[in-house]
């Protein structure tokens, strides 16, 4: 069985001519509500068949990267669209600020201990991208790392170490998919005040949400140098409508269905020998008394 992909208009392979303003975070073209939510439950039940596939075959390794601004839905995308999952192949690792340990380290250490084994869908929410993009726009978290001085630009080093590291775990075994949830400020807005007026919501909100809300523009800035100096082949960006969050959870799974159907994932074979011992198994347990 496969689902339409409604992934493919979202995908930057190339970021030399990409501008967000061009990715209207509303959009959700030819779909319904409902065609969307139905469609999703069709690409959930194709997810669990591949990434059992994914196990079974323990030759590649699945990397999912989150990133959006506060309230953009990255938490309710991965719940949906990972809901079938064998959690026993799924591993969910949330990067927030930095500990000591961490500053003391490359800004690539905290994440590389996480990646997932092959076999096995590993999932970032918010990622080494964070050091692209909060602390741009915070150059106090940057003075925290107390780097040596290096001439150049550091921004376009990091972006350099990136595709770099980027393009080592594809080499060896890793496919990695990004996804950037494309809110809109109006409907960031409109979600804060939910989360304030909904008792069962006040623990996600915090005040630091809206000094953050102020820097908008600069975060866009970021987050548009950043997918148009780290979209690569090997590593695309998704600039994922989030207005509508069924929509936001269809594209993402139809991205991640078309990432694992591209590797030709097959069950191992079972040699001669092999099928012979397990004829005598069945023969064996056929042929018990019933107790």
């Amino acid at each position: 069985m496969k689902t339409k992909n409604f992934s493919k208009p979202f995908r930057v392979t190339d970021g030399k001519k990409f501008r967000l303003k061009d990715f209207d975070p509303r959009a959700a073209p030819g779909l319904s509500k409902e065609g969307a939510v139905e469609a999703l439950k069709q690409g959930v039940a194709r997810l669990s068949e591949l990434q059992d596939k994914l196990f079974a075959d323990n030759r590649w390794a699945v990397l999912l990267i989150f990133q959006a601004m506060d309230a953009a839905g990255k938490d309710s995308a991965i719940k949906h669209v990972m809901s079938g999952v064998n959690p026993q192949g799924c591993q969910v690792f949330s990067f927030k600020a930095p500990s000591a340990e961490e500053l003391d380290h490359d800004f690539l250490w905290r994440t590389a201990r996480c990646l997932p084994e092959r076999g096995r869908i590993g999932i970032f929410n918010r990622s080494y991208y964070e050091e692209v993009l909060v602390v741009r726009v915070h150059p106090e978290f940057l003075a925290a790392q107390r780097l040596p001085d290096v001439p150049g630009d550091i921004w376009k080093m990091r972006f350099e170490d990136i595709n770099a590291h980027e393009r080592y775990l594809s080499r060896n075994g890793t496919v990695i998919r990004k996804f950037f949830l494309n809110v809109s400020r109006n409907e960031q807005k409109k979600r804060f005040l939910e989360r304030l007026d909904r008792p069962e919501k006040n623990w996600k909100f915090s005040a630091g949400d809206v000094k953050e809300r102020e820097r908008w523009a600069d975060y866009m800035s970021a987050y548009e140098d950043m997918i148009r100096n780290t979209a690569t082949a090997e590593a695309p960006w998704y600039v994922v409508p989030a207005d509508r969050k069924w929509f936001t959870r269809l594209v993402v799974a139809e991205a991640i269905i078309e990432a694992l159907e591209s590797l030709d994932l097959r069950y191992p074979a079972v040699d001669a020998s092999k099928r012979e011992e397990l004829k005598k198994v069945r023969e064996l347990l056929a042929g018990e008394t019933a107790s």
